[in-house]
């Protein structure tokens, strides 16, 4: 289950310009702070440092300690942040900060404002708990000195609302957003950037509450509002994309999302430079349309560079590279690279938990995708706590009566569980239930509800309720096909309807579903894939029992011919190894059969005596 980062636009690390009235010295930083002003809103951060270095020279070169000194080095220190290079921001808002103390005591206007923007690093930088105590400082102070719908006001309390999302108090968070553009729309107009950057987070907040539909006009407004004020190659409007594009992933309109993906990363690109944390969120969205087209070979390089950005630049910790960790682990997933993705999801896990807290919505993410291993592994008890554990985090966090998408995936996996061990009721309650959660929230074509469809229709079908079984499968195979291209999902599908027709002797239907599936998997898993083996052997089997050896044949030689170049010499191996011989038995073709038969053995008799099964 894949994580994708919004574009927020919460930051509101302020550059200051000076008064015009001035001596020749105010007078230069006036105009190089203004320039730095103008090229930074442009997205011209090139120039822009430049111009905030001689500004910065000049306003040292007297050796006073003054408040044009101050300016200067918070001006210096928002380009730093806008370009990633948090370090040194941080190092220049901490100097301005403490000078404008010293210039003005600790209720000064301009130290409250350095304090906000050393708070918003820390928020970048998942240093949440530095930043919780600085926020709620500066908010007080400006409540206390200010009106109380000063614009001052509304950016602490919209900073100090990120922080509650970031940690996942949502509830805490909404109408402090609400409050901040309340009070932008009424001291600044609707279509301003702040209340643009208000608009924007409160729709990055819906969203992940599960609310699209109250979202998707949201950042359409966003949108129009930034392309309007800041042109079409603004940073700002790539996020405004990003975030626009999230929607429409998540309705499935794969068509309308990658356009504006595409657009986002190339304005971030030409803007930040190619190693900037904005490139690699823009890199990670890409990745994850990809691989819901099934296209992994364009996903994985895209998921290992956003991968290298983030822990380049944010660090190994941060909770921005478990993301990219945990995609990476999805795409080894989906690829059966099973080895590859448990440490990947173990390291996400780890991270999360650390940072955000253990009941953190990434962290249920973590516990679904390390439960779902674990049950590949046999592993059921431990599986199911997990499982457990993550319906829990997002019950509490989206409230048991606005259940979320999120929540019906853990159901649906935890239903798998049970079914697998025999608990045909349990597993059944959960699955009504998750069907019942996404048909609401995501609607009834939705391709994520294609999955507990097909789960369910699985559980009649090992129940021999194959009257119940049969429409589900259907229902979801349909789903699936309104999704183009077709991938190994969609053949699973197929071969499952098949087996339930070939159990009830309608072998016609059957063969056409069988011939249906394998070039499907041929053209997403390859046609040396193990599972394009098994297709094959399935569909030789129902020939071999109908006795149309002359068909059956070619399909047992080309299955056996992809399993002999397996790494392993699989159990599949052998079963198909003796079904052909058996078949060649009964064609009176005894010397074909007895040397398959042998080549059995000895593989059985090798596994027994290998120093990996020596128990």
């Amino acid at each position: 289950m894949g994580c994708r980062l919004p574009s927020l636009l919460f930051i509101a690390t302020v550059s200051y310009l000076c008064a015009a009235d001035m001596p020749a010295r105010q007078a230069v930083l006036e105009r190089y702070n203004a320039q730095v002003h103008n090229l930074r809103e442009k997205g011209a951060f090139a120039e822009a440092e430049k111009t905030a270095l001689a500004a910065v020279a000049e306003a040292e070169k007297s050796g006073r300690q003054d408040a044009e000194l101050a300016k200067s080095w918070n001006n210096l220190g928002a380009l730093y942040y806008d370009t990633g290079r948090y370090a040194e921001a941080e190092t220049l808002f901490r100097r301005s900060a403490e000078l404008w103390e010293k210039l003005g005591g600790p209720e000064h206007a301009e130290y409250v404002q350095g304090l906000s923007n050393l708070a918003v690093l820390y928020l970048r930088t998942n240093r949440l708990k530095e930043a919780e105590p600085i926020l709620l400082r500066a908010l007080s102070v400006r409540e206390k000195t200010l009106p109380a719908d000063d614009r001052n006001i509304a950016e602490s309390v919209n900073n100090l609302a990120e922080l509650y999302r970031t940690e996942g108090r949502y509830g805490e968070a909404e109408p402090l957003l609400r409050r901040a553009i309340g009070i932008w729309e009424k001291s600044l107009g609707p279509s301003d950037l702040k209340t643009a950057v208000g608009l924007n987070n409160l729709a990055v907040l819906l969203n992940a509450q599960g609310h699209r539909q109250e979202a998707e006009p949201i950042f359409k407004r966003v949108l129009a509002i930034q392309e309007k004020a800041l042109g079409p190659d603004h940073p700002s409007v790539g996020s405004a994309l990003n975030n626009l594009a999230e929607i429409y992933f998540e309705q499935a309109r794969y068509d309308e999302a990658e356009p504006l993906y595409l657009r986002a990363l190339a304005i971030k690109e030409k803007a930040l430079g190619p190693e900037h944390p904005d490139v690699a969120t823009a890199l990670n969205n890409l990745a994850s349309l990809y691989r819901k087209r099934h296209q992994n070979a364009k996903a994985e390089p895209l998921l290992r560079r956003a991968l290298a950005i983030r822990e380049k630049t944010l660090g190994p910790d941060h909770p921005e590279t478990a993301t990219s960790l945990n995609n990476l682990g999805d795409l080894y997933l989906a690829e059966q690279r099973y080895a590859n993705a448990e440490p990947l999801y173990r390291r996400a896990l780890k991270i999360w938990e650390a940072a955000l807290g253990p009941e953190h919505p990434n962290v249920a993410t973590a516990l679904n995708n390390v439960a779902f291993l674990l049950r590949l592994q046999g592993r059921d008890d431990e599986s199911a706590a997990m499982y457990r554990r993550a319906i829990a985090i997002w019950e509490k966090v989206a409230g048991l009566d606005h259940p979320s998408a999120a929540t019906a995936i853990a159901l649906s996996n935890l239903s798998q569980v049970y079914a697998g061990q025999h608990q045909y009721a349990q597993a059944e309650a959960l699955l009504d239930r998750a069907i019942e959660i996404e048909e609401k929230e995501l609607g009834p074509n939705h391709l994520d509800l294609a999955k507990p469809l097909q789960n369910l229709a699985s559980l009649y079908h090992q129940q021999g309720r194959y009257a119940a079984a049969e429409p589900l499968y259907w229902r979801a195979l349909a789903i699936r096909e309104k999704y183009p291209p077709p991938g190994p999902e969609t053949a699973v599908i197929m071969e499952s309807l098949a087996a339930l027709y070939r159990e009830q002797g309608r072998n016609s239907e059957a063969e056409d579903l069988y011939e249906r599936a394998i070039p499907v998997l041929e053209t997403t898993v390859g046609r040396e894939n193990r599972e394009v083996a098994a297709s094959l052997f399935n569909l030789a089997e129902m020939y071999r029992q109908d006795t149309r050896y002359e068909k059956a044949e070619p399909l047992y030689r080309r299955s056996l011919d992809i399993l002999e170049k397996q790494p392993d010499q699989s159990p599949a191996l052998v079963r198909g190894l003796k079904s052909f011989a058996a078949m060649l038995r009964r064609m009176k073709r005894k010397t074909e059969a007895v040397a398959l038969e042998a080549r059995a053995k000895a593989i059985v008799e090798a596994q027994a005596f290998s120093p990996s099964n020596a128990h």
